[in-house]
């Protein structure tokens, strides 16, 4: 009997390139997948789909400094990562490279998000396959999926779920991102360098950019000087920003995080954007680090009772709560809040009706 194919398709990178929390919740399900005994192929661009640089020279260096092989032909980067099948393309070849696999896999189903999605999905649907968009925000971005009619919408929170609306031919459901117990792991940078000791800090934030809430990060770094703070490099560079703070820390963009989380007293997570179900927080609770997050989208479901809930723009709040020492009473419910979403996945895909 051969093997359930599925197969994974948008335009960002493939594993295991890492920009945000949607590529580490797909890649962590394709890696689910392929470990249940699926084929499992996952395909994407080495150039992002918005205005950066090839990613390509990075993803060859990351393959080679993790002994991975791979091969190039055809403009096409061939390689096998955890047991998942990848394939990194252009941006201009990706479609075509998506509508043969298609053709060639077969699969049983069909996973893509994000950027121009909607293509992606339209053109599965069209082949007979089963779809399933996956809403990794309430952005446009987010949503283009649900334009081409996937069979389900994987609402990656309850909050991103009421903010859906669908046609008769999606339905739509709460599917939260997949986690691991915490482990040792591979603490690795993206450029293939191998860190020192996690530093040893107060306070952690991941993605330190401004729709991320830096101009308030920018506030507490200078009203509490005794407070030591660990940046971690996010979705671009931003470290000269905050060079002249003698209590930050910045670290650059890591695979790795759980030294990190358990090294820190409390993460921090002021969005000023609305955020779908940030990651971050469950991963730092799951090593007892309790978060303190803005009010704002799936924040506070993600948070649940493990941790505080404040105004993005009241600083003598954050302030106020940090100096109380607050994440030393938290840390224990925070991972009891964690522990529920590390489970398998694929039963609950399969209640939904994709899996037979």
């Amino acid at each position: 009997m051969s093997r359930p194919t599925v197969l994974f398709g948008w335009r960002r990178t493939p594993p295991p390139l890492l920009v945000g929390g949607a590529e580490v919740s797909q890649q962590l399900l394709a890696e689910e997948f392929a470990a249940a005994g699926w084929t499992t192929t996952y395909i994407g661009s080495f150039e992002p789909p918005w205005k950066t640089p090839s990613q390509r020279d990075a993803l060859r260096t990351h393959l080679t400094a993790t002994g991975v092989p791979f091969e190039e032909a055809g403009g096409e980067l061939h390689y096998r990562w955890n047991g998942v099948d990848c394939t990194a393309v252009s941006q201009h070849r990706l479609e075509r490279a998506f509508a043969s696999a298609l053709l060639t896999l077969s699969p049983q189903l069909v996973i893509t998000s994000q950027e121009r999605a909607a293509d992606l999905a339209a053109l599965a649907r069209r082949a007979g396959h089963r779809v399933a968009g996956w809403l990794h925000s309430v952005s446009a971005t987010g949503q283009n999926v649900l334009h081409g009619r996937p069979h389900v919408a994987l609402a990656t929170s309850r909050f991103v779920a009421d903010r859906v609306r669908t046609g008769r031919e999606t339905k739509t459901v709460v599917f939260y991102p997949p986690f691991k117990p915490p482990s040792p792991g591979n603490r690795q940078h993206l450029d293939g360098r191998l860190p020192g000791p996690a530093p040893v800090g107060d306070l952690l934030m991941v993605n330190p950019v401004p729709a991320k809430g830096s101009a308030l990060v920018h506030d507490l770094v200078q009203r509490l000087p005794g407070e030591r703070f660990t940046l971690v490099e996010g979705w671009w560079d931003t470290a000269s920003d905050f060079a002249r703070y003698p209590n930050v820390t910045y670290v650059p963009r890591t695979y790795d995080m759980g030294p990190l989380y358990a090294a820190h007293r409390l993460l921090l997570v002021p969005s000023v954007v609305e955020d779908a179900f940030p990651r971050v927080i469950v991963e730092a609770a799951l090593h007892g680090c309790p978060a303190l997050g803005s009010a704002r989208g799936g924040i506070p479901e993600a948070i649940g009772g493990g941790g505080l809930v404040l105004a993005h723009d009241d600083v003598g709040a954050w302030v106020k709560a940090i100096e109380s020492r607050v994440g030393e009473d938290l840390s224990g419910r925070a991972r009891e809040r964690a522990l529920p979403l590390v489970r398998p996945s694929l039963p609950e895909l399969a209640s939904f009706g994709l899996l037979e």
